[in-house]
């Protein structure tokens, strides 16, 4: 086989197989959510199609493709229909660049476990990731309803606010690493340690960022129910309004596994060193796609513990976050981490390693614990004893 038919049969195999994997995995992102929260409120949640539940997904699915579209009477009916698979698109195309498993060795080459692995990793998750607004913002404006336009609205102006955090705890990530690809990323933390502890307090920025990216409570004030009834789908029904819910979990999806490729080693097993070598066999491939997805669906059961936990926020308190908390400390956290990189390598001549790792680990923990009692300054660790007297 040649290698231009080598690399376009692999590419379409690697296409197939993960995008089919997502949609799957999106449908039961759904029913392991009813199951949690009903789990967290004492009761059984969905339990009567198949065994356990198990084919609930598939059965709402059904429902969806069956039931009756609506158009309303003074929407603007083709940006009305266009907007969920606008919304849907980005949702899908940006998992693309994600490496899910450690490079197959084959007898015709090496395949990467990654659809695309493009030089410019994650700037084009930001960048692609972020145009998923566009429909939001076209069903709000094109259902020609004041509550779906206020949802589009704030969509808008949340995706705007959070999406410069977002994007500044990335940059903390590229000034370690140097280089933007998200394998060269992997790499990088198997010669030190995994980035969650050299750069803590970027992942902390970039949970929040990226819980409020994807619309998820506390931050789903675009979709309020409560005041703006479901917000920028309140026209939509049938597969048009569950593509919005495909998107959602696919965001979802993809912010976890960008988490834990960004700061938890991606597919790095811990504790081992074999996984560093170019070429596993097939079984070796299959346990570090097995610790990546453990680790990505770690942060998927985070976003949905949060969600039955946490009230919502009142859009002021959304936007003060944002632009008068996040920025500012992302601002700062960034100057005191290329300095601090800059004394290790230029000053102290160290090169990238587990001592210079733990040098890191050491400045964010001190900046973490300086950041987190800044924050509280009496309201929860002191107890409400403490503010009553106050």
């Amino acid at each position: 086989m040649s290698p231009t038919l080598f690399f376009i049969v692999t590419s379409l195999i690697k296409m197939i197989v993960v995008f089919t994997v997502i949609m799957v995995g999106v449908a039961f992102m759904t029913l392991v959510e009813r199951r949690l929260c009903a789990f967290m409120q004492d009761r059984l949640g969905p339990n009567r199609v198949g065994p356990f539940g198990l084919l609930q997904p598939a059965a709402d699915g059904l429902k969806n493709i069956v039931k009756e579209e609506t158009y309303p009477a003074r929407a603007d009916k083709w940006l009305f229909i266009l907007a969920p698979a606008i919304s849907f698109t980005p949702a899908l195309l940006t998992f693309a660049v994600i490496p899910f498993a450690a490079p197959l060795a084959t007898k015709w080459g090496i395949v990467p476990m990654v659809v695309a692995d493009l030089p410019v990793g994650f700037l084009y998750i930001l960048a692609i990731s972020s145009l998923g607004v566009y429909g939001v913002v076209l069903a709000g404006w094109a259902s020609n309803n004041k509550y779906a336009l206020l949802g589009g609205l704030r969509a808008s102006a949340q995706m705007i606010s959070y999406e410069i955090a977002m994007g500044m705890s990335t940059v903390a990530v590229l000034l370690l690493a140097g280089n933007v690809t998200l394998s060269q990323v992997i790499s990088e933390q198997q010669q030190g340690i995994w980035n969650i502890g050299s750069l803590l307090v970027a992942f902390f920025l970039f949970l929040i960022s990226a819980l409020a990216e994807t619309n998820r409570v506390p931050f789903d004030l675009p979709e309020a129910e409560g005041e703006l009834i479901a917000g920028y789908h309140t026209e939509y029904s049938s597969m048009k309004f569950s593509m919005f819910y495909i998107a959602e979990y696919s965001n979802m999806l993809t912010a976890s596994a960008l988490m834990a490729t960004l700061f938890f080693g991606g597919w790095l097993i811990p504790f081992v060193h074999w996984d560093a070598s170019q070429g596993l066999t097939w079984w070796q491939v299959l346990i570090t796609l097995a610790v990546f997805c453990a680790k990505t669906s770690f942060f998927v059961l985070v976003y949905m513990w949060i969600r039955w936990t946490m009230p919502r926020f009142r859009y002021d308190q959304l936007m003060a976050l944002g632009w008068k908390v996040l920025l500012p400390i992302s601002l700062i956290y960034l100057t005191i981490l290329a300095t601090a990189i800059w004394y290790l390598k230029a000053q102290l001549g160290w090169t990238y390693g587990k001592p210079f790792a733990y040098a890191l680990t050491g400045v964010n923990v001190v900046i973490f614990v300086i950041l987190v009692w800044w924050l509280d300054r009496g309201r929860v660790v002191s107890g409400t004893a403490l503010r009553k007297a106050a």
